[in-house]
């Protein structure tokens, strides 16, 4: 069955049939319904299903299978909606939505779009008007089994296209949005590494004195996220109240062919932005920091930098320590201890982890580590939480009885330990 749509023109339906030709040429036949497009819709599509099933492709081109009704053109106009390609169309919308998101949302959009999304359907030569669910499904397959991508990231490329074609609905280039009728990959459960209490320690000792030692303790103990750590300010310090306040977020991106850093007087999301304890260890530690940073300042001059004197985590000549620099030093220090290998955001996992061994309730790790929601924090941790099973454990024990099985006889126990073998 060959791919077609419904096109609306000076007010009535015409069926738009799209095949290739013996040479395996696009074409493109019209053919005209007569049915006025207000309140036609269904008998209209009826109508294309049974064209789309009944069309049989000729045996020689003609003028006939490829030209228009009213508009005599070989090809439908690139700037109209059936001429228009979907990797073209994307780029387009990709354009629109600069100046409507965040510089670091549209730089997510720049990479799955240009990155992924044209040059896999700029090949396939679709045009906006021919994109079906099961292009796009074929697409998710591809992007699954042949870039080996994570079902999350792929779960953003459909999020972008839906969006996309969402628009293209209202500014009725195309009458549904085949991404709503496509099921998109489910996403995978996941398990992060931990670090125990004993590694932790470890860990501690081996950083001591290097750049990443203040990321390493605050990603630890209040399980921050990288951005949070580079981004937060003296003034975030409440040295007599002893809180610090989570408000600001330093996030690097790839934009436009270059590395950047967003600055945000704000924190991923309204439950990011938390006020936490400051237990005596970090303030020293703090006010150490403090103190060595007015030393650098007399000690360096003119060649301290004072830009980013609000900000705690600078190196001698004031400048700041950037993001991307402790997720690539941090598995440098690992490997040079002889300690496991695992992500620097698991570090924000090890605090989780930590905090449940020890009784904290799931609810109170939500708000430490500054989760949006609940559900994100039991997804990630509920199967740490022994505490609720060993309460359910207790309550069974004390309802039911077991009884104590006894010893087997001499003569079984062969046979047991040959299913015990197997």
């Amino acid at each position: 069955m060959v791919a077609g749509h419904l096109q609306e023109k000076k007010g009535n339906y015409y069926i738009v049939l799209n095949y290739k030709d013996e040479e395996g040429k696009r074409r493109t036949k019209w053919i005209a319904t007569g049915l006025p497009t207000k309140g036609n819709k269904k008998k209209a599509e009826s109508m294309l299903q049974d064209a789309r099933k009944s069309f049989e492709i000729p045996s020689e081109t003609i003028v006939e299978e490829i030209t228009p009704p009213i508009e005599k053109k070989a090809t439908p106009d690139a700037d109209s909606p059936a001429g228009v390609l979907f990797s073209d169309f994307m780029l387009e919308w990709l354009e629109m939505m600069k100046h409507r998101v965040e510089v670091t949302t549209h730089a997510a959009y720049t990479f799955g779009v240009k990155g992924r999304i044209v040059p896999y359907f700029r090949e396939k030569g679709f045009r906006l008007l021919e994109i079906q669910p099961k292009h796009l499904h074929d697409f998710y397959q591809h992007m699954l089994k042949e870039f080996k991508l994570s079902t999350s990231t792929v779960q953003h490329f459909h999020a972008y296209i839906r969006q996309a074609l969402q628009h293209a609905l209202k500014m009725d280039m195309i009458l549904t949005n085949p991404a709503d009728k496509v099921e998109r990959p489910k996403k995978n459960h996941f398990v992060g590494s931990f670090y125990n209490d004993q590694e932790l320690q470890e860990l501690f000792e081996a950083v001591k004195g290097d750049p990443v030692e203040l990321a390493v303790l605050l990603a630890a103990f209040y399980g921050l996220r990288r951005g949070e750590i580079v981004g937060l300010k003296w003034q975030a310090i409440n040295f007599q109240n002893q809180t610090l306040t989570i408000q600001h977020t330093v996030i690097p991106v790839s934009y436009e062919g270059k590395q950047i850093t967003i600055a945000k007087d704000r924190a991923k999301n309204k439950s990011s932005r938390r006020t936490l304890p400051l237990v005596p260890a970090f303030q020293e530690l703090l006010l150490r920091l403090l103190e060595e940073q007015q030393r650098n300042q007399a000690l360096y001059k003119s060649s301290y930098s004072n830009d980013y004197k609000d900000y705690i985590y600078v190196d001698k000549l004031g400048q700041l320590i950037k993001p991307g620099y402790i997720t690539q030093h941090f598995p440098i220090v690992l490997e040079k201890h002889n300690l496991r290998r695992i992500r620097f955001h698991d570090l924000r996992h090890s605090c989780a982890s930590l905090l449940l061994a020890n009784g904290v309730n799931m609810k109170d790790i939500q708000e430490w580590l500054g989760h949006s929601h609940y559900s994100t924090t039991a997804n990630i941790y509920a199967h740490l939480d022994c505490s609720s099973k060993i309460s359910s454990a207790q309550v069974m024990s004390n309802t039911l009885q077991i009884p104590i099985m006894q010893k087997a006889p001499e003569s079984s126990q062969g046979q047991i330990q040959e299913l015990v073998n197997c």
